[in-house]
């Protein structure tokens, strides 16, 4: 199987060709340029770095969220346009999973975190079972207090992962992994295709104006 592999959940870009296991290409940039820009010329780059064409690919596989959300839509609506149009399949995996999934700790909790600012963050709590990445929390949006009351209550040794670990150093307790997604590892990851025409990004969390507008509606 080809594969065409997208995740731009953050600020971090990570874009993948693999045939079955094997990586034929793959870019990761952590610059400040929006995915907009970045994207179309990232893939084409690895199109241009591989045998193979568009037309060879048959799957494409989307780190559906939690994460930024003009990072998701721009992502998501990529793998969706470019799986209409090439008639093949689309998976959508957890941006948090995709991020535990790039540290391979056997004894450990793994605990992606991006920051959703206000002392909270997006979550999961993920561990690796006999070669398996399982889910232990669900993601989520969570205050970091919270986080901190969960994780500690498996009374197991833990890391938090992700850039945002630095930025939020302080805040954290325990092992921290400044660790940019791979978009490559996804793979593994995958289950059934989605609908194309259905899938939409999970976000875990409304966004500011969305919420404004609920609670406008709630006073009228």
């Amino acid at each position: 199987m080809n594969s065409l592999l997208i995740d731009t959940s953050n600020q971090p870009l990570s874009v993948a060709l693999m045939q079955d296991d094997d990586v034929l290409a793959k870019k990761t940039t952590d610059t400040k340029l929006n995915h907009s820009v970045q994207l179309m010329p990232a893939i084409n780059e690895l199109f241009e770095q591989s045998t193979i064409t568009k037309h060879d690919i048959d799957a494409i596989i989307v780190a559906e969220g939690p994460g930024s959300y003009t990072g998701l839509r721009i992502g998501v609506t990529v793998a969706k346009t470019l799986a209409f149009a090439l008639n093949t399949e689309l998976y959508g995996v957890s941006s948090l999973a995709a991020l535990a999934a790039t540290v391979n700790e056997q004894h450990k909790l793994l605990v992606p975190i991006f920051d959703a600012r206000r002392q909270a963050v997006y979550a999961g709590i993920y561990q690796w079972q006999d070669q398996q990445l399982v889910s232990l929390m669900e993601d989520q949006y969570i205050t970091i207090e919270a986080l901190l009351e969960r994780v500690q209550s498996y009374d197991q040794p833990y890391a938090f992962i992700g850039r945002d670990t630095q930025s939020l150093a302080d805040l954290l307790d325990g092992e921290k992994i400044d660790q940019l997604p791979q978009a490559q590892v996804m793979k593994k990851l995958i289950t059934e295709p989605v609908n194309i025409h259905t899938f939409v990004p999970k976000y875990h969390k409304l966004a500011e104006a969305e919420r404004n507008w609920i609670n406008k509606q709630k006073h009228n």
